[in-house]
Protein backbone atom coordinates (compact mmCIF):
# COMPACT_ATOMS: atom_id res chain seq x y z
CA UNK A 1 0.00 0.00 0.00
CA UNK A 2 2.99 2.04 -0.11
CA UNK A 3 3.22 2.69 -3.47
CA UNK A 4 3.53 6.02 -4.69
CA UNK A 5 1.71 4.65 -8.18
CA UNK A 6 0.22 1.36 -9.40
CA UNK A 7 1.47 -0.47 -12.07
CA UNK A 8 -1.22 0.60 -14.17
CA UNK A 9 -0.48 4.29 -13.60
CA UNK A 10 3.35 3.74 -14.40
CA UNK A 11 1.85 1.84 -17.86
CA UNK A 12 -0.06 4.58 -18.62
CA UNK A 13 2.78 7.05 -17.96
CA UNK A 14 4.71 5.28 -20.28
CA UNK A 15 2.25 5.53 -23.24
CA UNK A 16 2.18 8.54 -22.71
CA UNK A 17 5.30 9.35 -23.22
CA UNK A 18 5.46 7.40 -26.05
CA UNK A 19 2.67 8.75 -27.85
CA UNK A 20 4.83 12.22 -27.86
CA UNK A 21 8.57 11.00 -28.38
CA UNK A 22 7.70 8.11 -31.08
CA UNK A 23 5.76 10.58 -33.79
CA UNK A 24 8.63 13.56 -32.75
CA UNK A 25 11.59 11.29 -32.96
CA UNK A 26 9.88 10.08 -36.67
CA UNK A 27 8.79 13.59 -37.86
CA UNK A 28 12.25 15.42 -36.83
CA UNK A 29 13.90 12.30 -39.10
CA UNK A 30 11.46 12.49 -41.55
CA UNK A 31 11.98 16.57 -41.51
CA UNK A 32 16.25 16.25 -41.83
CA UNK A 33 15.67 13.83 -44.85
CA UNK A 34 13.30 16.46 -46.35
CA UNK A 35 15.56 19.57 -45.77
CA UNK A 36 18.87 17.46 -46.80
CA UNK A 37 16.71 17.26 -50.73
CA UNK A 38 16.02 14.09 -52.66
CA UNK A 39 18.50 11.90 -50.81
CA UNK A 40 19.59 8.16 -52.47
CA UNK A 41 17.07 9.74 -55.27
CA UNK A 42 18.90 12.74 -56.62
CA UNK A 43 21.18 13.20 -59.44
CA UNK A 44 24.62 14.04 -57.49
CA UNK A 45 23.55 11.01 -55.51
CA UNK A 46 22.74 8.75 -58.55
CA UNK A 47 25.80 9.94 -60.01
CA UNK A 48 28.21 8.34 -57.70
CA UNK A 49 30.28 4.87 -57.77
CA UNK A 50 28.67 2.79 -54.50
CA UNK A 51 29.78 -0.19 -53.28
CA UNK A 52 28.16 -3.43 -54.24
CA UNK A 53 26.71 -3.91 -51.05
CA UNK A 54 24.53 -0.88 -51.10
CA UNK A 55 20.69 -1.98 -49.87
CA UNK A 56 18.47 -0.45 -52.72
CA UNK A 57 17.28 3.03 -52.20
CA UNK A 58 13.97 2.12 -50.66
CA UNK A 59 14.81 -0.09 -47.88
CA UNK A 60 16.52 2.85 -46.45
CA UNK A 61 13.24 4.48 -45.32
CA UNK A 62 12.02 1.83 -44.18
CA UNK A 63 15.02 0.64 -41.79
CA UNK A 64 15.28 4.58 -40.92
CA UNK A 65 11.53 4.48 -40.16
CA UNK A 66 11.76 1.34 -37.97
CA UNK A 67 14.95 3.01 -36.01
CA UNK A 68 13.57 6.33 -35.65
CA UNK A 69 10.48 4.31 -33.80
CA UNK A 70 12.72 2.17 -31.40
CA UNK A 71 14.65 5.02 -30.11
CA UNK A 72 11.00 7.01 -29.50
CA UNK A 73 10.18 3.98 -27.46
CA UNK A 74 13.20 3.89 -25.89
CA UNK A 75 13.11 7.70 -24.72
CA UNK A 76 9.95 7.14 -23.70
CA UNK A 77 11.08 4.64 -21.26
CA UNK A 78 13.96 6.35 -19.50
CA UNK A 79 11.59 9.55 -19.55
CA UNK A 80 9.19 7.29 -17.83
CA UNK A 81 12.13 6.91 -15.10
CA UNK A 82 11.56 9.50 -12.79
CA UNK A 83 13.75 9.28 -10.13
CA UNK A 84 16.24 6.79 -11.69
CA UNK A 85 19.94 7.93 -11.31
CA UNK A 86 21.71 9.35 -14.51
CA UNK A 87 18.18 9.45 -16.09
CA UNK A 88 19.49 13.15 -16.83
CA UNK A 89 22.56 12.23 -18.55
CA UNK A 90 20.99 9.48 -20.15
CA UNK A 91 18.86 11.80 -21.87
CA UNK A 92 21.79 14.50 -22.83
CA UNK A 93 23.47 11.53 -24.41
CA UNK A 94 20.54 11.08 -26.12
CA UNK A 95 19.91 14.67 -27.51
CA UNK A 96 23.29 15.02 -28.66
CA UNK A 97 23.48 11.62 -30.53
CA UNK A 98 19.63 12.36 -32.26
CA UNK A 99 21.00 15.93 -32.85
CA UNK A 100 23.99 14.55 -34.82
CA UNK A 101 21.99 12.21 -36.23
CA UNK A 102 19.50 14.67 -37.78
CA UNK A 103 22.68 16.90 -39.13
CA UNK A 104 24.15 13.81 -40.84
CA UNK A 105 21.72 13.68 -44.25
CA UNK A 106 21.99 18.13 -44.78
CA UNK A 107 25.44 17.26 -44.77
CA UNK A 108 25.95 14.01 -47.32
CA UNK A 109 22.89 14.61 -49.33
CA UNK A 110 22.29 18.76 -49.27
CA UNK A 111 25.77 19.65 -48.88
CA UNK A 112 28.03 16.63 -50.23
CA UNK A 113 30.33 16.49 -47.78
CA UNK A 114 30.96 13.09 -47.52
CA UNK A 115 34.26 12.81 -45.81
CA UNK A 116 32.64 15.07 -43.10
CA UNK A 117 29.48 13.28 -42.98
CA UNK A 118 31.41 10.25 -41.90
CA UNK A 119 33.53 11.82 -39.64
CA UNK A 120 30.03 12.91 -38.13
CA UNK A 121 28.80 9.38 -38.34
CA UNK A 122 31.64 8.34 -36.64
CA UNK A 123 30.42 11.21 -33.39
CA UNK A 124 26.94 9.82 -34.03
CA UNK A 125 27.99 5.93 -33.18
CA UNK A 126 30.24 7.21 -30.48
CA UNK A 127 27.14 9.21 -28.73
CA UNK A 128 24.70 6.80 -29.50
CA UNK A 129 26.94 4.03 -27.79
CA UNK A 130 26.71 6.26 -24.26
CA UNK A 131 23.50 6.57 -25.16
CA UNK A 132 22.66 2.94 -25.32
CA UNK A 133 24.89 2.21 -22.14
CA UNK A 134 23.21 4.81 -20.00
CA UNK A 135 19.76 3.50 -21.30
CA UNK A 136 20.59 0.00 -20.10
CA UNK A 137 21.65 1.17 -16.54
CA UNK A 138 18.23 2.90 -16.17
CA UNK A 139 16.05 0.09 -17.86
CA UNK A 140 17.73 -2.74 -19.77
CA UNK A 141 14.95 -3.11 -22.42
CA UNK A 142 15.62 0.65 -23.24
CA UNK A 143 19.20 0.14 -24.08
CA UNK A 144 18.52 -3.15 -26.41
CA UNK A 145 16.20 -1.75 -28.56
CA UNK A 146 19.03 0.71 -29.09
CA UNK A 147 20.84 -2.29 -31.01
CA UNK A 148 19.92 -2.16 -34.03
CA UNK A 149 20.42 1.71 -34.24
CA UNK A 150 23.66 1.33 -33.37
CA UNK A 151 24.36 -2.05 -35.55
CA UNK A 152 22.96 0.39 -38.66
CA UNK A 153 25.34 3.33 -37.48
CA UNK A 154 28.31 0.71 -38.22
CA UNK A 155 26.71 -0.23 -41.59
CA UNK A 156 26.52 3.40 -42.67
CA UNK A 157 29.56 4.29 -41.63
CA UNK A 158 31.27 1.55 -43.93
CA UNK A 159 28.95 2.43 -46.30
CA UNK A 160 29.82 5.98 -46.20
CA UNK A 161 33.39 5.24 -45.93
CA UNK A 162 33.21 3.19 -49.43
CA UNK A 163 31.39 6.22 -51.17
CA UNK A 164 34.19 8.49 -50.18
CA UNK A 165 36.74 6.09 -50.95
CA UNK A 166 35.26 5.49 -54.15
CA UNK A 167 34.48 8.97 -55.31
CA UNK A 168 37.40 11.02 -54.00
CA UNK A 169 35.73 14.08 -55.90
CA UNK A 170 32.51 13.41 -54.60
CA UNK A 171 32.31 16.89 -52.99
CA UNK A 172 33.06 18.68 -55.76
Amino acid sequence: MGEIASASQLRMGFVRWAMVTVPAVLFLGFLSGRVAGPGGEGGWYQSLAKPAFQPPTWAFPVAWSILYFLMGVSLAMILNARGAKWRGLAIGFFFAQFVLNLLWSPLFFGAHQVSLALLLLIAIFVFACGTAYSFYTIRKAAGFLLLPYIAWLAFAAVLNFEVDRLNPDAET
